[in-house]
This record gives C-alpha cells, structure tokens and sequence, in this order.
C-alpha cells in the first residue's frame, strides 16, 4: 500500500497542475486606443466688432538723405478671430499679407518685436504665460522685402473616452 500512496502524489500534483493551466482566461479583452484628439472651441470663430486701429505697430526710419521712407509692419483685426491683415511698408513699397494665430483656447494677443537685424520686425503672440512666441520674421535687406517662418505651431488637446 505505500507503493500505491507514493505514486498517488505525483499524479496528484500533475493533475492540479494541468488544470491550473488550462483554466479558460475571465480577463476582458483589451481595449483599442480611443485617444482622440479635439482642439480648443471655447472662442468664437467670428469677431463681434473689428477694431478700427491696428492691434499692434512697428516702424522705424530708412536713412536716406532726400526722402522720408520708413519700414513699418502692422497687424489689422478681420471678421475671423485668429485671422490678422498684416499691411507692410519698405520704401515706396506697400504689401498685405495675412497670417493666423493658433488657439490657444484664450483670445489671442498678437505683438510685434523689434528684429535683431536692422530693418526687422517679428510678429508673434502671447501664450497663456505671457511669453512671447516668434511666428514669422519681416525684414528688408538690401532694398528685399523677406517674410520668414521662423516656427510653427499646432494646438490640440487630448481627450480619452470613458466607457
């Protein structure tokens, strides 16, 4: 009888063992990724009123001994919230260009900057922080007019669902 006791151990815990691995999995399955990705719309897309005056100027003088030119940059408001008219004069030349800022979820708040460079401007905006953030560079080198992307930005906010 002890032969049969010592052999019956074994089987035992083979038997437990086998069914233990074999138990079907109770777990849920795994769940796809609902990330999704939602940008800011508490602002308005479309101005109330449009103010008259430029939101922001910069200008300084062209040295020049017989006449009186200037390099000035200014951004204008339009219908579109985050949309300015940018209205640039160098010499005798006068340009419109245009240029968005991204929503940041605030109303914006464009700025313009002196350049490094002489004959420089750089527009740009204030961030929730109020840090400055260069959008675009203007400058008039060696009788060229230059609009320069200096970065760009991308504004969204992540958003997971909850089943």
């Amino acid at each position: 009888m002890s032969l049969f006791l010592n052999m019956k151990r074994p089987f035992l815990f083979i038997l437990i063992l086998v069914t233990a691995c074999n138990q079907p999995d109770n777990s849920e399955p795994a769940k796809a990724d609902s990330t999704v990705i939602v940008t800011y719309d508490t602002i308005p897309e479309i101005r109330k009123t449009i103010q008259a005056v430029p939101v922001a100027e910069y200008s300084e003088p062209i040295k020049d001994e017989l006449n009186d030119w200037k390099f000035a940059v200014s951004l204008q408001e339009t219908k579109r919230t985050f949309h300015y008219t940018v209205h640039i004069q160098a010499k005798e030349v006068r340009i419109t260009d245009s240029v968005t800022i991204p929503n940041f979820g605030m109303m914006p708040r464009p700025e313009l900057h002196k350049g490094k460079e002489p004959m420089s401007c750089i527009i740009g905006f204030l961030d929730k922080n109020g840090v400055f953030k260069e959008y675009r560079k203007v400058s008039f080198q060696n009788d060229r007019l230059r609009i320069t992307t200096l970065n760009t930005y991308y504004v969204g906010a992540l958003k997971t669902k909850l089943n």
